[in-house]
Formats: C-alpha cells, sequence, structure tokens
C-alpha cells in the first residue's frame, strides 16, 4: 500500500479509506492524516496489539463505526487485515459525508 496515494473514494455503495493503526495506545483515537512523501492516511491508535490480531481489527472497525454514525457491520477491512495499514471500506455512507463526520479530526502532517 505503500506506493498507493491517501483517497476517501466512492465506492459502488459507499467509501473507502486507507488507515494505519499504531497499537498498545493508552487510548483508542483517531489522530488524523498521517503525509510520509505522497502518501497520506488516517492514522489510528488503538489498545490491542498487535494491528493483525483479530481483536485489534475489532476495535477499529468499532471506533470507525462509532465516529461515521453506521453501524458496525457496515464497515470492513477489505485489505490488510493482518498489518497495520489497512483499507477499510465503509458501506452506505460518501466520500463526502466520511470528509465531513472526520473533519474534526486533527491533521497529523
Amino acid at each position: 500500500m505503500a506506493d498507493r496515494k491517501f483517497e476517501i473514494t466512492d465506492a459502488r455503495a459507499g467509501a473507502a479509506l486507507a488507515v494505519r493503526v499504531v497499537t498498545r495506545a493508552a487510548e483508542t483515537e483517531l489522530v488524523g492524516a498521517q503525509v510520509e512523501g505522497d502518501l497520506k492516511v488516517l492514522k489510528v491508535r488503538l489498545k490491542a496489539s498487535p494491528a493483525g490480531d483479530p481483536a485489534a481489527n475489532k476495535e477499529l472497525i468499532g471506533l470507525l463505526a462509532s465516529v461515521l454514525g453506521v453501524p458496525e457491520s457496515k464497515v470492513e477491512i477489505v485489505a490488510g487485515e493482518g498489518g497495520r495499514e489497512k483499507m477499510v471500506t465503509v458501506v452506505g455512507i460518501s466520500t463526502a459525508e466520511v470528509e465531513a463526520r472526520l473533519s474534526d479530526v486533527k491533521s497529523d502532517e
């Protein structure tokens, strides 16, 4: 995923976004957009560890569902389930809605 530019994109039935997780955090939280060269991802801190553990993936899905105001069943990790860089889709929400709901998250640029 390192050669892919970050974009929240419209999927057939929703939006897709790149996420980077940091584990063993004191709190589960969205950090913001992180830029490394041409790559920009949504950085998330999780209490669970390691990043590819099913508990960490469940924690990530729960956090994103809560922030975006959608049921957990609408959030799916479609790539990178076993690593810290993931591609996540959210069904039933547009990119504009995702951007608006994430707009309160500070950028970590």
